[in-house]
């Protein structure tokens, strides 16, 4: 028993790890990338012509792969105080109402993600304008999609024989910028039902930050006085 939870913790820790990094190395690229491109320009009067685009793609990875981060961390802000108020089961209540909610809502993003990229991958979007009611059996294949200025990585090539027809790509096929979508919506499924759990299990209160920042800010008075 001991065993399986000290696993879970660390395959959890990893996870975790795993997501920080890729999390930092985004906001990483998109920093350097921005301040070469502002060198470029104001130093050498030069531009590095892809710079524009792939900052708005990474931005776009950054806020969606962190918003199913965010609430597996619980670090998505709101407001408490009325939920306050009420007795610990009806708050118990209250946030599992908020988790059906959430989970319909991504499901409905979830679906929308999907009908969205998978013509870029060649592959059927659902029928149903809100339920998902089956795959479309008539659709037309986009992997010839190309992005506006980012050109194919070398490690890429291969894109052209799975998406294009062996046609070499001349930039970036959308199928890859875009696939965070149907990704980032599927983790946050995942996340909003652990979280059901959790509230289920008496394990969480809310789904938001509530009074961690007061919280830290006691702590670290009561460090300081220890000290003194």
């Amino acid at each position: 028993m001991g065993i399986t939870m000290s696993q879970d913790t660390t395959s959890r820790s990893r996870l975790d790890r795993f997501e920080e990094t890729v999390i930092a190395v985004i906001l990483g690229v998109m920093t350097l990338m921005t301040f070469a491109n502002v060198v470029a320009r104001y130093v050498f009067n030069s531009n590095i012509f892809y710079a524009l685009e792939l900052t708005v793609f990474l931005f776009a990875w950054l806020v969606l792969l962190g918003a199913s981060y965010a609430v597996k961390k619980t670090l998505h802000l709101g407001v408490d105080a009325v939920v306050a108020l009420f007795a610990p089961s009806t708050k118990r209540a209250l946030a599992l109402f908020v988790v059906v909610i959430c989970v319909l809502y991504s499901l409905l993003l979830l679906k929308g993600a999907w009908d969205y990229w998978a013509p870029y991958a060649n592959l059927p979007p659902t029928e149903g304008r809100v339920l998902p009611l089956g795959f479309v059996e008539k659709y037309r294949g986009q992997g010839w999609y190309e992005t506006q200025d980012i050109p194919v990585p070398f490690f890429m090539t291969w894109l052209a024989d799975v998406f294009n027809e062996g046609e070499t790509y001349e930039k970036l096929p959308k199928v890859v910028p875009y696939i965070v979508l149907p990704i980032s919506m599927l983790l946050l499924v995942v996340r909003f039902l652990k979280a059901g759990g959790r509230v289920w299990r008496g394990e969480q209160d809310l789904l938001i930050v509530s009074h961690e920042a007061e919280e830290d800010v006691a702590e670290a008075a009561a460090k300081l006085k220890e000290t003194d």
